[in-house]
């Protein structure tokens, strides 16, 4: 599998990997990554966006996941893990420990933490993130954009 930074030819794929991975586990829900504006335009975003890049697990020639870091609260050093999905046929494949390890290092470059927001129904990426060292926490960062979320972490990188 490899993994490179996200190209505009991506976005539509991801777009779809990360609204039908939501809609199988019924949070398609206003307040989710399902209605950010810029999910039709990843590479856009992430280009734009300083300290920020986001990557795509190839397989075959075909994307089947990504994973991304932007800035949430950049003064105290603090970046954001974002939209992490890996289609169902690529799952336990490795795609998600790759993607991880790529936006770790990218990370450690800009910030000395990574925060995340997830739910806590989606039982196999929190073992994933605590596996990874991310302490969960009790309440979300001010910032937070995902007001449906219930599930926050932080790593210190």
């Amino acid at each position: 599998m490899e993994i490179r930074e996200i190209e505009a030819a991506d976005d539509r794929k991801m777009a779809t990997i990360l609204r039908s991975s939501l809609e199988q586990m019924h949070l398609n829900l206003p307040g989710t990554a399902y209605f950010d504006p810029f999910v039709d335009r990843l590479s856009e975003w992430y280009q734009q966006t300083p300290h920020s890049k986001y990557f795509v697990a190839v397989a075959n020639g075909e994307v089947v996941g990504g994973c991304g870091v932007g800035p949430i609260d950049p003064e105290h050093g603090i970046a954001e893990l974002q939209k992490l999905y890996v289609d169902p046929n690529y799952r336990k494949h490795g795609a998600a420990k790759q993607l991880l390890a790529v936006n770790f290092a990218f990370a450690k470059t800009a910030y000395q933490k990574l925060y995340l927001e997830t739910f806590a129904t989606m039982k196999a990426a929190n073992h994933l993130y605590q596996e990874n060292g991310f302490r969960q926490l009790a309440h979300p960062l001010s910032q937070s954009e995902h007001s449906a979320c219930d599930t926050w972490y932080m790593k210190t990188l």
